[in-house]
Order: structure tokens, then C-alpha cells, then sequence
């Protein structure tokens, strides 16, 4: 039943694709108005998932798995439109890429799109910004560029003294410890919940480096 249902949704998916892709171009007469009708049709297939509690969104030209609908509304959906901005395409993909491991069980790889993701985002604000990098920086290097040319202002970093600890304990360390290197003489198993909320952590994560970028002078 479950390959059935990966499978109906990979036809659905796919069609809606097209629709998204193609159908807003149309200009015929019976398509006027093409790119509204091709977002209401999205936004009704959207509606009838959370009708019949499927547990899916399609976003960003894909379907993605939907635990919490509060988290997707405040955290997925804002990351996935934030991500549309010229500029950050490596990151968008990344986070994509992610979710669709979820979606079909392939937990270890969904972290280690997190952790691509994560880094790419702000390695997209470094170089837009001009800041010197290496080119072989680390998540917590990364980290540290972008506190050290005030990504994050400075009376934040007096007050949320832990901000770094958050960020290079969430991210790195959830895909470091359990997906990132050899996993020894025994099998590891990534609990299901535990990718859930690490692609929260991501997408929150993804959301605070790009307002922090838009407020910076």
C-alpha cells in the first residue's frame, strides 16, 4: 500500500509540475488569466490533501511531507519562499532535496541535505556580501564569518549569548553525529522524528539568515 501511495503521489506531483512549469505561459483564450488559474488549481489540491489529512503540500514544485501544519504555515513555507530570492538557488535545492528524502524514508540523506542547505545559504549571503572565504569553510566557520561581519547585530549577540551554540549545535551536529561520517561495525537508524525536527531546525535556521540579511546595511 505504501508503494502505491509513493506512486500515485509521484503521478500527481509530476502532473502539477507541468501545470506549474507550463500551464502559467499559456496565453490561448480558454487559459486567460493562465497563472491565476494555475495557482488556484495548486491551492485546491493543497486544500484537499489537508481535507482528507494526506499529509503532503505541494510547495516550490514539489510534494512535500507536512507532519504539523502550524510548523509548515510558520517555518517550511516562509524558508521555501525566502528561497525563491535571486541568489539562493543552491540552498532552495538542497532544502527541496531534503524533503523528498523524507517523504520517501531516506532518512540519513535528508540530514545531509540539511547540513548542504544550511551551509550553502550562508556561504550565498557571504559572497553576496563580499566577505573573504577560503572555500573549504565548515558550518561552524560559516558560523563564525557571518557573526563576525555583523550578519547578526551586535547587541543580539550580547543578549542571545547562545545564539552560536543553537546554530552549530542544531544543524551540524544532528547531521554530523548520525548521518555525516562512518557508521561503524553496526547499522544506525535515524528515528523519523528526529529528521522531522532537524528540517524545522534548517528551515528556521534558513528563515533568521535571510531576514538577518535584508536588515543588514
Amino acid at each position: 500500500m505504501s508503494k502505491e501511495v509513493d506512486q500515485a503521489l509521484d503521478v500527481v506531483e509530476m502532473a502539477f509540475k507541468i501545470l506549474d512549469k507550463i500551464g502559467r505561459d499559456y496565453s490561448f483564450r480558454a487559459w486567460d488569466e493562465a497563472d491565476k488559474r494555475v495557482t488556484d488549481a495548486i491551492d485546491e489540491l493543497n486544500v484537499r490533501f489537508r481535507e482528507h489529512s494526506v499529509g503532503f503540500q505541494f510547495e516550490a514544485g514539489e510534494i512535500i511531507r507536512v507532519d504539523s501544519q502550524y510548523l509548515h504555515a510558520k517555518v517550511i513555507k516562509p524558508a521555501l519562499q525566502l528561497l525563491n530570492a535571486p541568489g539562493f538557488a543552491g540552498p532552495q535545492d538542497e532544502f527541496l532535496r531534503a524533503h523528498e528524502h523524507y517523504r520517501h524514508g531516506n532518512a540519513k540523506e535528508a540530514l545531509n541535505e540539511c547540513l548542504k542547505s544550511f551551509e550553502s545559504m550562508m556561504k550565498a549571503i557571504c559572497m553576496r556580501r563580499g566577505w573573504p572565504l577560503t572555500g573549504k569553510e565548515t558550518a561552524s566557520n560559516l558560523i563564525k564569518v557571518c557573526l563576525e561581519n555583523g550578519l547578526i547585530p551586535a547587541f543580539w549577540q550580547t543578549h542571545f549569548t547562545s545564539l552560536r551554540s543553537l546554530l552549530e549545535s542544531g544543524v551540524p551536529t544532528g547531521r554530523n553525529n548520525l548521518a555525516g561520517h562512518g557508521q561503524g561495525p553496526a547499522a544506525t537508524t535515524v528515528p523519523e522524528h528526529l529528521v522531522a525536527f532537524m528540517l524545522h531546525v534548517t528551515g528556521a535556521c534558513l528563515v533568521f539568515l535571510s531576514e538577518s540579511d535584508n536588515l543588514l546595511e
